[in-house]
């Protein structure tokens, strides 16, 4: 579904990817972890078209995407979320998940100008969408007010289900676990798993080590821009290079256990 080959990023004189290279298979869920700074943004940055790449290529589901506009991956099965909620304060809950149909939409300029007939049909098609993709991620909150009135935990769901509403073959979550509670993590944890169900690839940055560990079938680890492991979460979480990238050449027996089974507070904030 997605392959990143040889992938180059700078910023003045840092290099944030340093030719990275990793692939997912389709219905896959993989998370991409690594220290602060390692470049797991910028990868998904580079990948859905938001940083154009110095260098390499990016293939979605077969076909080059390298540097193309956000917009034009997006039609091509892409779809993400931010580690900063991007969602229209001013419209209401439903207005913003029924923005992330205009992708499919078949009304045009004109049917929205004259309020045709096939405007009509869209405009009920995607309320529909909308609809059931908030029923899907069972929002709770009304659907109606203003989503910047939500508290910050539905405000997230509100924004997967926009991702989902683009109906697409890839989904990239930056950090969906950011902001939220023990509850709200298990029932992000159980989303994520329903939405690999539908058979939609998900690729994931996060800091909660556990949640990591639970919902992945595959982990890629990231330092300094490049890739330093790949593979299951218990063969991720027992290499050498993974435990020095997080805790360095001086971590004691201790941490290094705790590393290890994943549940290290130090672990997780320097996720």
């Amino acid at each position: 579904m997605l392959e990143v080959l040889a992938l180059q990023m700078a910023f003045g004189g840092v290099r944030a990817l340093d030719g990275l290279s990793f692939s997912i298979g389709g219905g896959e869920i993989v998370s991409v972890i690594g220290p602060n700074g390692a470049g797991k943004t910028s990868a998904f940055n580079c990948v859905s078209g938001f940083y154009r790449p110095s260098g390499g290529t990016v293939r979605l589901a077969g076909q080059e995407v390298t540097g193309l506009r956000p917009s034009a991956i997006a039609a091509r099965g892409l779809a993400r979320t931010f580690q900063n909620l991007r969602l229209f304060g001013e419209l209401s809950v439903l207005d913003n998940v029924r923005a992330g149909t205009h992708l499919w939409s078949k009304q045009s300029f004109l049917d929205a100008l004259l309020h045709t007939p096939r405007y009509r049909r869209s405009e009920g098609e995607s309320t529909d969408e909308a609809h059931k993709w908030l029923d899907f991620v069972e929002l709770r909150g009304d659907r109606t007010g203003l989503v910047r009135h939500l508290p910050y935990g539905e405000q997230r769901r509100v924004e997967i289900a926009r991702a989902l509403a683009r109906r697409p073959k890839l989904l990239l979550l930056d950090e969906p676990a950011a902001g939220l509670n023990s509850g709200e993590k298990a029932e992000l944890r159980d989303l994520i798993r329903r939405i690999q169900q539908l058979g939609i690839t998900i690729a994931l940055i996060e800091h909660d080590m556990s949640l990591v560990m639970e919902v992945s079938e595959r982990i890629v680890v990231l330092n300094f821009g490049r890739k330093i492991a790949d593979g299951a979460p218990d063969d991720v979480r027992s290499n050498p290079a993974v435990v020095e990238a997080y805790l360095g050449r001086d971590a004691d027996d201790d941490e290094i256990r705790d590393a290890r089974a994943g549940i290290s507070e130090k672990g997780a904030d320097h996720a």
